[in-house]
């Protein structure tokens, strides 16, 4: 992790950069380089300064946030973004996901969960909150309950693990899992490691990209 974890937050209201500046005051490891309300005004922080990752609001004036994503990630691409948006619908993210967004958050989201999100990014990971992963997820779900799966790989998922898959993007633990399927964890464990390996996937937020990447849900 960097010592010195540049930000540039970019919202157009005043008092939802201070909020989220609040949230970061603690932070020795973290500094705010950079306040723009505006693409434009984004655009001349840049200029003159380079962060390791930029805050980003979905709705500007002029041009969406979305949009600017897109820009910076051909232009720019070293630098991370996370989308903070009001906006947690399947086709904002989704369409966020696409545009190069390396984490997405609710703006209710939590002071712990903020700062996970911008420790993570910096590492070179993704971060989507709970919420809007579970948001694809279940998208992701219904194609595989309804058979609408254009990709070949969806299909050598087996019954039992499909069934796992549903339960568990539907928010139940493990033991939960276990409990209603009659199984033990540890087997609750293995099909979830099975569905992951099939899918060439590593962790849950990779499968969330991939099912937006791949159409497995219509978004």
């Amino acid at each position: 992790m960097k010592k010195n974890i540049k930000i540039i937050l970019v919202d157009d209201h005043h008092i939802v950069r201070n909020g989220f500046k609040a949230l970061m005051s603690d932070a020795d490891d973290i500094s705010i380089i950079g306040e723009a309300s505006s693409y434009d005004e984004l655009q001349n922080i840049l200029d003159n300064n380079k962060p390791h990752i930029i805050v980003l609001d979905i709705s500007l004036p002029g041009i969406s946030g979305i949009d600017i994503c897109a820009k910076l990630k051909k232009n720019m691409p070293e630098i991370k973004i996370i989308i903070l948006s009001m906006y947690t619908s399947e086709d904002f993210i989704a369409n966020a996901i696409k545009s190069g967004a390396d984490g997405y958050l609710p703006k209710n989201t939590t002071k712990k969960e903020f700062l996970d999100a911008i420790y993570a990014v910096n590492e070179g990971k993704e971060y989507f909150s709970k919420n809007i992963s579970d948001v694809i997820m279940k998208s992701f779900v219904q194609k595989i309950k309804t058979g609408e799966t254009p990709d070949k790989k969806e299909s050598i998922l087996s019954a039992r693990e499909t069934e796992v898959l549903k339960l568990f993007v539907n928010g139940l633990t493990n033991q939960e899992i276990a409990d209603k399927l009659f199984i033990s964890i540890r087997t609750v464990e293995s099909h979830k490691n099975h569905i992951m390996q099939k899918l060439e996937l590593k962790s849950t937020v990779e499968l969330v990209k991939y099912a937006i990447k791949h159409k497995i849900t219509e978004l």
